[in-house]
């Protein structure tokens, strides 16, 4: 929490100058904008606001008659907005306007949600209608899905603040569609795991990452496409297009593609819960390597890749799983 004293300097001498400059004036707490808007550490998370549109809401009281007039907000720092290559307001555009919007939605509840409320195991509601998870590692450090919370009860006068190291991402839909959404420029405006869906469509997969209801959580591991370009370099066959992967034998693909999806007993798992420096089986059987928890991320190998491959967008939440995008494909 030391480092975000600087905000609570911040709300006190906001407080001061409210009361010298208007003594009738009793509110002396900023909003939830005007914190993002005063605060540098929220540059990022002020733009992505203004961008979707949403920073008017969280500048007023909650409207929500179940609310109190409060909103609760895991906000995410500038630093966790570069983690997605997200550093200015320009780099912003790189993302769909409306799936920023419900992006910043996913962080906000309706209603006072304190930091004692913060418990292992508790989840709490959306307007994505997606639940969040909070998750205790063994050292006592607190997340929400796989985002470590900094800290927590920065006081509003429209609710509370807990910024957080990782921007949370949920999708509303399940595995498949969801990476349906990255391929039809959807998310991005630069489509993204092209590959990776054509590889499902021509294997006949798409039934095992819809997931029936009620069926188990997946965790998945989902090469980029230039994962796939880097391994046709491997193979010695160009993969230069998505279509280019049916140059290779579908039974091979089928036996790659289920070595990048986990269930059972490590199914549905954001990265602080996924067990570290151990193998896990894949649902082809073979093994997949983690590596060790550092920095909010796990390494992740195939039996038969000499290199691991890091996560590049991790903790994805849809319906049926948590996908984790990884820069390289791994191999049986």
């Amino acid at each position: 929490m030391k480092k975000y004293l600087p905000i609570k300097a911040g709300l006190l001498a906001l407080g001061l100058l409210a009361m010298n400059g208007c003594a009738k004036n009793k509110e002396v707490d900023p909003s939830i904008t005007n914190i993002a808007v005063t605060n540098p550490d929220f540059q990022e998370l002020e733009d992505a606001a203004i961008r979707g549109n949403v920073a008017v809401l969280l500048g007023n009281k909650n409207e929500d008659p179940a609310s109190g007039g409060k909103f609760t907000v895991f906000a995410p720092t500038n630093a966790a907005f570069s983690r997605l290559g997200l550093n200015t307001a320009q780099d912003l555009g790189a993302l769909q306007q409306s799936f920023l919007q419900s992006t910043l939605y996913y962080h906000v509840f309706s209603g006072t949600l304190a930091g004692s409320a913060l418990t292992a195991g508790s989840t709490s509601g959306s307007a994505l209608g997606v639940t969040r998870r909070i998750i205790r590692r063994a050292d006592g450090t607190l997340y929400v899905n796989g985002s470590k919370i900094l800290g927590t009860d920065v006081k509003a006068a429209n609710g509370l603040i807990h910024p957080i190291d990782k921007v949370l991402l949920a999708t509303g839909v399940d595995i498949l569609n969801s990476a349906l959404a990255l391929q039809s420029s959807k998310v991005f405006v630069k489509p993204e795991l092209t590959f990776l869906v054509e590889a499902v469509v021509y294997c006949n997969l798409q039934g095992a990452l819809t997931g029936a209801p009620g069926s188990a959580p997946l965790t998945v591991f989902a090469p980029t496409d230039q994962a796939f370009k880097d391994l046709g370099v491997l193979l010695g066959v160009p993969l230069n297009q998505p279509s280019d992967i049916r140059k290779l034998p579908v039974a091979t693909v089928t036996a790659v593609l289920l070595n990048h999806v986990v269930g059972g007993a490590q199914g549905g798992k954001f990265t602080p819960e996924l067990p570290e420096n151990t193998s896990v089986a894949s649902a082809g059987g073979a093994p997949v390597v983690l590596g060790g928890f550092q920095s909010g991320v796990l390494t992740v190998k195939g039996a038969s890749n000499t290199v691991p491959a890091n996560m590049v967008i991790p903790d994805v939440q849809c319906t049926n799983g948590v996908v984790h995008v990884i820069d390289r494909v791994l191999l049986p």
